[in-house]
């Protein structure tokens, strides 16, 4: 018997500001067989992201765009998606606030990565919050974006035991290596059933 020809993947883009860890282990995810996605379009609000290099390693098309004007920004960035039809946003560590216009006009379905057990700890400095709140975990969470900051309908979280002697640098080491585990499996979570 002929095997079924697997699905095609669904075409994603990356969006980042800084290191790019996140994006480098999602680039890995997408090219095993099995993975629901392929990276087409890594998006960066900065020139100076350090992640921007994975385009380079892995031969991605990358944009970089200046957000001094959102609405212009978005605009370039629908542009870009549109041609290269992208049907999948993830973002990972994009430090600029997606607009509500955007949030419509994108025909498709955009997921962030938070380091923190959300609803707690939105917005930023999550892990020196979180510690200095005497919270007994700590953690990060996939969710679906929607208009309100870190606000949408969580997808998958895992969490991580706040030891007495943690630092928020140390706490971030630990959450960013389940923050890698985490995204590519709320991925599967979503678009392997769908």
């Amino acid at each position: 018997m002929k095997k079924l020809i697997g699905r095609k993947k669904t075409k994603t883009a990356i969006f980042i500001s800084g290191t790019g860890s996140n994006l480098k282990k999602l680039i890995q995810f997408s090219k095993i067989k099995k993975s629901p996605i392929s990276i087409d379009l890594i998006v960066s609000s900065t020139k100076k992201a350090p992640g921007l290099k994975y385009s380079k390693q892995y031969k991605i098309e990358k944009k970089v765009v200046n957000f001094k004007n959102n609405k212009i920004a978005e605009k370039k960035i629908l542009n870009f998606i549109n041609k290269k039809k992208i049907k999948f946003i993830c973002l990972a560590g994009f430090m600029k606030i997606i607009s509500k216009n955007f949030i419509q006009k994108f025909n498709g379905k955009i997921i962030n990565i938070h380091p923190s057990l959300l609803p707690k700890y939105k917005g930023l400095n999550t892990h020196k919050r979180a510690i200095e709140n005497k919270e007994k975990f700590a953690g990060c969470t996939v969710h679906y974006v929607s208009t309100k900051l870190d606000s949408g309908k969580i997808i998958l979280q895992k969490k991580v035991k706040i030891k007495k002697k943690d630092t928020a640098i140390s706490l971030k080491k630990k959450i960013l290596k389940k923050e890698h585990q985490l995204y590519p499996a709320a991925i599967k979570k979503i678009l392997v059933n769908l």
